[in-house]
């Protein structure tokens, strides 16, 4: 009747990897950090930290502790610690995070809220 909610310690330090040249169509849920060279359709949940390649491309919602972003980015953005924005992304939609960083010459066609989430 009642789950017990493992301890995730065994995640600490492990990397899901999405590899140049896949598409997901579909919703990624994940505990670890995830890093993402192909291209994803649909939402991305993870409690962990998001990595978007250069390669990389997401359309749709993200949710996460952090992220790095060298891809494509089209959706809403929620990240409760520090969105970095390197300098060859592209974002557009609605971000909402706690700390933001933008480098020279990334392209940055979003709404933003920074606030503790």
């Amino acid at each position: 009747m009642f789950e017990k909610v493992k301890n995730q310690d065994h995640l600490l330090g492990k990397t899901n990897r999405i590899v140049d040249g896949t598409t997901i169509t579909g919703d990624i849920t994940t505990l670890a950090d995830f890093r993402l060279d192909g291209k994803l359709k649909g939402n991305f949940t993870s409690e962990g930290k998001i990595v978007i390649g250069p390669a990389g491309e997401v359309i749709g919602d993200i949710i996460c502790k952090s992220i790095d972003i060298e891809g494509v980015f089209s959706g809403k953005l929620q990240a409760e610690g520090m969105l970095n924005v390197k300098s060859k992304a592209h974002i557009t939609g609605e971000v909402i995070v706690g700390k933001l960083a933008v480098e020279p010459g990334a392209r940055f066609e979003a709404s933003c809220e920074m606030r503790n989430l």
